[in-house]
């Protein structure tokens, strides 16, 4: 399947744009999205958090991941 992520702040740096898309297998969870997402951006493994939301909500763990859902990638914020 093919999945479209969004990408704010550093990540978006890191990932060259603030959008890509990614061939992943049917079934993957957000942990494995995170995985593959350090394997092929391992600058994104040295940021201190990188939150990932799936259809404007936090996912984590074994939250299944499907073509029709949307993809962001949260870097940490800082600011006053």
């Amino acid at each position: 399947m093919t999945i479209n992520i969004l990408a704010f702040g550093i990540a978006r740096d890191i990932l060259g744009g603030s959008e890509t898309t990614m061939e992943l297998p049917d079934g993957i969870t957000v942990d494995d999205l995170r995985k593959k997402l350090y394997s092929d951006y391992p600058e994104l493994s040295r940021l201190a958090s990188l939150a990932i939301a799936r259809n404007n909500e936090y996912a984590e763990g074994p939250e299944e991941i499907t073509e029709r859902d949307e993809v962001v990638l949260i870097p940490p914020v800082s600011g006053g």
